[in-house]
C-alpha cells in the first residue's frame, strides 16, 4: 500500500469516526437536523462532482433526479406498501437504479450536446420534471401534494436514522469517487474534461465514460431525494424539484474544489452551517440570503480555485520553497 492510499484512507476513516459520533455528542434535535442538512448536500455536490466535475459537462438538470428520487419512494408507499420503520431505507437503492436505468436514454440525447447547450438542455429537463408533477396527478396528486406516513422513530432521537442514512449514501459516494479517479474511468472522464475530441481520437469510449458517470450521479442523488421526502413526511412540486437545491450543491463544489475527492464536503460542511446560522440570527429580515453570498465570495476570492485546489497549491509552494532553503545547490543557482 502506497504512503498516499494510505493518508488517504486514515482520512476517510477519521471523517467517518467524527460523522458517527456526531449525532450522540451533539444530540439536541435542532443541530442533528443541520447535520442531516448539511449530509444531505454533501451527497449531492459528491453525485453533481462525480459527473460534472470529473468530465466537465455542466449539468443543471440534478434536482430532477432529486424530485424523482423523492416521488418515487412516495408512490411506492402508495401503490406497494413497503412499510414505515426503516423498510424504506432498503428500497432507496432499488429506486436510484430504476431512476438511473431511465434517465440513461435522455443522458444519451442531451450528452449530443456541449457546454452551454448541455447546461440548458439539463436546465430544460428540470422544469419538464416539475411540469409532470404537476399534471400527472393520479401519480402525484399534484399540487395538493402526497404525503408519505410518518415513520415511527422515538421523539428524542427522530432525526437521527434519517442522519445516518444520509451519511451512508455521502459514504457511498466519496467511495465512488475515489474508485472512479484510481481506475481507467476517472482516466477517460478527466480525458474527456481536457479535450473531448482528442480523448475520441486516442481511442476513448466518451458516450459511454459519460454515462456511467451520469447514471451513478442520478443513482445517488435519487436515493438522497428518496430520504429527503421519507423525512419531511409530505412532498409537493415546489419543494422536491427545487432549482435551489441544485445551485446549493453546484456552489458547494465549486467553493470545496470541482474535479476532487473531498472538495463537495468540504463546501457543505462550510456553507450550510453558515446558511443556517445566518438564518437563525437574519431570518427575519431576509438580509441573511446577502450575508449567505457574502460568506461565499469572500471565500472564492481569496482561494478562487476552491479551498482544497488553493490549500494544495499553497502547501505545494511552501515544501518547494523549503527544499530550496535546504539544497545549497539550489540556493546558489537562483536568482538575487
Amino acid at each position: 500500500m502506497s504512503r498516499a492510499t494510505a493518508v488517504g484512507l486514515a482520512r476517510g476513516g477519521a471523517f467517518t469516526a467524527a460523522a458517527v459520533a456526531f449525532p450522540f455528542v451533539f444530540s439536541a434535535a435542532w443541530i442533528v437536523n443541520i447535520g442531516v442538512l448539511t449530509l444531505m448536500y454533501a451527497a449531492l455536490a459528491t453525485a453533481w462532482n462525480l459527473f460534472s466535475g470529473y468530465t466537465g459537462y455542466i449539468s443543471l438538470g440534478q434536482a430532477a433526479f432529486f424530485g424523482l428520487g423523492a416521488y418515487a419512494l412516495a408512490i411506492t408507499f402508495e401503490h406497494v406498501g413497503v412499510g414505515s420503520g426503516y423498510n424504506p431505507f432498503y428500497a432507496l437503492p432499488l429506486v436510484g437504479a430504476g431512476i438511473a436505468l431511465a434517465s440513461v436514454p435522455i443522458a444519451w440525447i442531451a450528452l449530443r450536446t456541449r457546454h452551454m447547450t448541455f447546461a440548458i438542455v439539463t436546465l430544460t429537463l428540470l422544469f419538464i420534471t416539475q411540469q409532470l408533477a404537476f399534471n400527472l396527478r393520479s401519480l402525484t396528486k399534484g399540487s395538493t401534494g402526497l404525503m408519505l406516513p410518518i415513520p415511527h422513530f422515538p421523539i428524542s432521537s427522530y432525526d437521527r436514522p434519517f442522519y445516518f442514512a444520509m451519511l451512508a449514501i455521502l459514504l457511498l459516494g466519496l467511495v465512488l469517487c475515489w474508485l472512479v479517479l484510481r481506475s481507467k474511468l476517472g482516466l477517460m472522464l478527466f480525458a474527456i474534461r481536457a479535450d473531448e475530441e482528442k480523448a475520441r481520437g486516442l481511442g476513448v469510449r466518451v458516450t459511454s465514460a459519460k454515462l456511467v458517470a451520469w447514471s451513478l450521479m442520478a443513482w445517488l442523488t435519487a436515493m438522497v431525494g428518496g430520504v429527503w421526502a421519507y423525512y419531511l413526511t409530505f412532498i409537493y412540486p415546489e419543494s422536491s424539484i427545487d432549482p435551489l437545491v441544485m445551485i446549493g450543491a453546484i456552489l458547494m463544489t465549486f467553493l470545496g474544489g470541482r474535479g476532487t475527492l473531498w472538495g463537495p464536503t468540504v463546501g457543505a460542511l462550510v456553507l450550510v452551517p453558515a446558511q443556517q446560522y445566518l438564518i437563525t440570527r437574519l431570518g427575519a429580515s431576509q438580509f441573511y440570503l446577502v450575508a449567505y453570498a457574502a460568506v461565499f465570495m469572500v471565500v472564492l476570492l481569496v482561494l478562487p480555485r476552491g479551498i482544497l485546489p488553493s490549500l494544495r497549491s499553497a502547501l505545494d509552494a511552501q515544501r518547494e520553497r523549503q527544499r530550496i532553503g535546504r539544497d545549497p545547490v539550489v540556493r546558489e543557482k537562483a536568482p538575487a
